[in-house]
Parts: structure tokens; C-alpha cells; sequence
């Protein structure tokens, strides 16, 4: 049986709690890997290396951060397959989408390698005679980065290389269910010549998180995942002291006017929801159809929804894999099976798929809900698998509101030709990411991702310019230097002036 285990100080540690998780092939449901669960003194040893480490890293020069970053870019550009296949492995994503997975954390590393015009100070001279003020950012020390099993390698990159690129060390631990592409990721960091102990990667459950968050060596805590973890997160570290930005779940809703191309919408909603078999916190899980088009809309979705082709995540033919979990997969089952009993029109049902040669995999087909009422279950939850719903309404200002009703607001998107309509809809909606015709809008490395509502608890968003804010924090000097031939002014008590 392979093993993972963590990797502390530059180097593999051996598990040593006793306690391991398995890791399952979702296509098969073979658990034929076991991770390493960490216990309180594990952690606690990531964390002295991360500190030990932080005492030259964070003086060490941006030239020198810079060029380790740039041939980490390198390697992980070469290593794309092989990454992707870790991925695909554990979690079950086909393969285009883990490469399309590992392609997006490379822009956050290669926006890390750009760090030095983003760690520029401000200086203003003669605020008073002989007065300068600069401005300055430093990095924070240790920082932790909790993650999600759903982008096993994105999301730690979203985090550590701004993290390490602003000076400061970092503690990972990624899900247990899929942990061998983070651990690779750390590897390859070591190897591009990554001090021992900047990147530590940390495998475990509840007792590593809620170490993690209590210790006092770490300065703060980044997370992605769902809202309750986010809100446990946030509160628990916060009440430590600590600085936190905790991503939490959507119900990301996508609105389409009855001018909108509705092939354009269809397209859009079936990639939206069922990419990535649904298991993203940007996937579109609530279609809001204005006015009549909704059953000519549902006709469209139904069309191209019955040609998606589902099976191993590395068989090249197939479009959407298999679920995480035999468990998660029976959870996002039942939102299906209990939908008519709450008012839905079942028109799609994938309960019950399997996949021949695969019957132990963790299949299910895609599902699709019509006329879903706003206090079902599966409208109200973040089910977290390709299950989409449809809701109607008559005007743009219903949809609008049913939308900010919600108390997620992660990401929405609306459908249409009006410019006048897609302009007030990016002011009036209440989310964080906002797409015009574009139904998974996911920001590029140099703005920033986060959510509004109970999608974000913390004040930052994640990479871009709030990642980098998040990672360092401000110091201003204000200096005098007298002139050589001034004469002693002596003491004055008032307050300073500056005019």
C-alpha cells in the first residue's frame, strides 16, 4: 500500500501518530493509499521549522525570493502531466481538468515572481520642514493555509507562493482525501532551490486544523471550503489572534433575459454546472429564467446535458468523472431523490449511474431540476455536485432579488444582450465575482477571488492584490534629519506642525 507522509524541514517525515486516513481512486473505490494523520506534536514540529526557517527568509532579498520562484515556475510547467495525474488519481477530475486546474495556480506563481513592483514602499518628502514619510511592507512570520479536497493543488497555490514571495514561511494542509499533488507541489518548490522549512506540508484531520489555529507561532490562517468550516475557521483564529481569510460555499445563481442567445446560455450553464462533476465552489447551481424562455431554455440544457460523457477521469473520451466519496456521492443523490417531494420537476435523474467495468467507482449522471421552489433543500444547500436547478420568474427585478436573497454570494452571472441591463445587474447583485456572459467568473491571478455574504468571513479576498495585503502588513517611518548648519531649536511640547 503506498503511504504519504508529510514533508517537514525539506524532507519526508514518516507519520508518527498512528492514525491514517485512506485515500480512495473515486473511478474504482479501491482504497489502495493511506496519508499520514498528524498529531499535535507533528504539527507543532512544522511549525518550529517554519519559524526556524523565518529567520533568514524573511530578510532574505527579493532578487533571491524572485529567482527561486522563477525556476519553480519552470518546474511546475514541466511537471503539468504528472501533476495532473496525482490529481485525477485521488480526486477523479478528467484529466483536461486537471491540467486546467494546475495552469491556473501557475498564475498565481507567476504573479508570486513579479513580487518585487508589488512589495514597492510610498515615501512623500517636506511633510514639515525636513519631515519624510515612507511606507513600507513587511511579511507576518509563519502562516498556515487549511484547503479543500476539490482543487488539491489550485488552491495551495493560490496561497503559498504570494505567501513566500512576501518573506513570510508557510504551513499546508491540504485535504486528506486527495494529498499527494500538494505534496508534490512542495517537493518541486525544495528542488528549485526553496530553503528547508519555507514550505511545509502538514497531512490530518480536525486535531492538525484546530492546532493550526490555536498556536501561537502562527501568524494567520488562509481556507477555502465550506461556509460552516469557514465561520469555525475565521472565529476560532480570530479569537487566537490571529489574521484570517476564510472562503466559505455558494449558491451561485445565473440569471438569463429573455434577449439572451440561448444556446450561448445552455452552453454556459451545462459547463458551469457539471464540469468538474459539480464539486467547485464557482460552479453555476441555480439558473434563473426570465419571463417565457424557460422551457425552450431547459429543452437546450436537456439536449446537450444527455451527450455528456462520463467515466474515468483518465480516459480521454470522458468529459466528467466520478464524485470524491461513496458518502458525498450518496449526500448529492439524495437532494435528487427527495426533489419531487419538495415541488420540483425531476427532468433529469443520475441517481443510480455506474459505469461499466467501473461499478465501484463513485458515479452519478447529471440532474437536472425544473421549477424548483426557493425553500427546498436543493436549492437552499450547497449540494456540491452536478445537480443544476431551475427557477422562474417573470422580471429582472424579481430575479435580482430571489438572487440576493441568498445568504451566499460567492460568484453569479447573468445572460443577455442589453448593456443597460448587464451594467445595472453588476451594481444591483450582491456577490463577489460577477460574470457578463461569462458563467464561471473566476478573476485572473493579478485581481482577486472572494465572495460576498456567507462566502467570505475575514476582510481579504484571496490572491492578487488582497492576497499580498493579507501576507504583509504596513509600517510608516516619519524621519528628520536636521540640517548640519541648523542651530539647536530646543524642547518644544505643542503638537507638531505641519504648515
Amino acid at each position: 500500500m503506498k503511504t504519504v507522509n508529510h514533508w517537514i524541514g525539506g524532507k519526508t517525515v514518516e507519520g508518527a501518530s498512528g492514525n491514517w486516513g485512506p485515500v480512495t481512486d473515486p473511478a474504482t473505490g479501491a482504497a489502495d493509499t493511506r496519508v499520514a494523520l498528524a498529531s499535535v506534536e507533528e504539527v507543532d514540529a512544522a511549525v518550529a521549522a517554519a519559524k526556524d526557517a523565518f529567520a533568514k527568509w524573511g530578510t532574505s532579498s527579493l532578487s533571491a525570493r524572485t529567482a527561486i520562484l522563477f525556476r519553480y515556475r519552470a518546474l511546475l510547467d514541466a511537471h503539468r502531466d504528472e501533476i495532473a495525474a496525482l490529481i485525477t488519481a485521488e480526486h477523479g477530475k478528467v484529466h483536461s481538468d486537471a491540467l486546467g486546474e494546475v495552469a491556473r495556480g501557475l498564475e498565481i506563481v507567476e504573479l508570486a515572481c513579479g513580487i518585487t513592483t508589488q512589495l514597492k514602499g510610498e515615501l512623500s518628502t517636506e511633510v514639515a520642514t525636513r519631515v519624510d514619510v515612507s511606507s513600507i511592507r513587511q511579511s507576518l512570520g509563519v502562516v498556515a493555509g487549511i484547503t479543500p479536497f476539490n482543487f488539491p493543488a489550485m488552491v495551495p497555490m493560490w496561497m503559498f507562493p504570494l505567501a513566500i514571495a512576501c518573506g513570510n514561511t508557510f504551513v499546508l494542509k491540504p485535504s486528506e482525501k486527495d494529498p499527494s499533488a500538494s505534496l508534490r507541489l512542495a517537493q518541486l518548490a525544495t528542488e528549485a532551490g526553496l530553503p528547508d522549512g519555507v514550505l511545509n506540508v502538514v497531512h490530518g484531520d480536525k486535531v492538525a486544523v484546530d492546532r493550526l489555529l490555536e498556536h501561537p507561532d502562527v501568524a494567520a490562517v488562509s481556507f477555502v471550503g465550506s461556509t460552516p468550516i469557514a465561520r469555525h475557521i475565521h472565529t476560532t483564529a480570530s479569537a487566537n489572534g490571529k489574521r484570517v481569510q476564510a472562503l466559505g460555499g455558494a449558491k451561485n445563481h445565473m440569471l438569463v433575459l429573455p434577449d439572451a442567445d440561448l444556446d450561448a446560455a445552455a452552453d454556459a450553464a451545462v459547463s458551469a454546472a457539471y464540469g468538474s462533476a459539480g464539486e467547485r465552489c464557482m460552479a453555476i447551481s441555480a439558473v434563473v429564467a426570465v419571463g417565457a424562455i424557460g422551457d425552450e431554455l431547459v429543452a437546450k440544457i436537456v439536449e446537450r446535458a444527455e451527450k455528456i460523457k462520463i467515466g474515468p477521469g483518465n480516459d480521454p473520451a470522458s468529459e466528467m468523472g466520478p464524485l470524491i466519496t461513496a458518502a458525498h456521492r450518496d449526500k448529492v443523490a439524495s437532494y435528487v431523490t427527495g426533489a419531487a417531494a419538495q415541488g420540483s420537476k425531476v427532468v433529469l435523474d443520475g441517481t443510480g449511474y455506474t459505469v461499466e467495468g467501473f461499478e465501484n467507482g463513485h458515479w452519478i449522471g447529471l440532474s437536472l431540476l425544473d421549477h424548483v421552489p426557493t425553500d427546498s433543500d436543493a436549492y437552499r444547500d450547497e449540494i456540491f455536485g452536478p445537480v443544476l436547478c431551475v427557477l422562474r420568474v417573470d422580471t429582472y427585478e424579481e430575479g435580482v432579488a430571489l438572487m440576493n436573497a441568498s445568504p451566499f454570494g460567492n460568484g453569479t452571472a447573468i445572460f443577455t444582450r442589453d448593456g443597460g441591463a448587464a451594467r445595472r445587474f453588476q451594481l444591483e447583485i450582491e456577490a463577489g465575482m460577477v460574470g457578463v456572459n461569462v458563467p464561471i467568473p473566476v478573476p485572473v491571478g493579478y485581481h482577486s477571488f472572494g465572495g460576498w455574504k456567507d462566502s467570505l468571513f475575514g476582510d481579504h479576498h484571496i490572491y492578487g492584490n488582497d492576497g499580498i495585503h493579507f501576507y504583509t502588513r504596513g509600517k510608516v517611518t516619519t524621519t528628520r534629519w536636521p540640517d548640519p548648519a541648523d542651530a539647536p531649536s530646543g524642547v518644544d511640547l505643542g503638537f507638531p506642525r505641519n504648515h
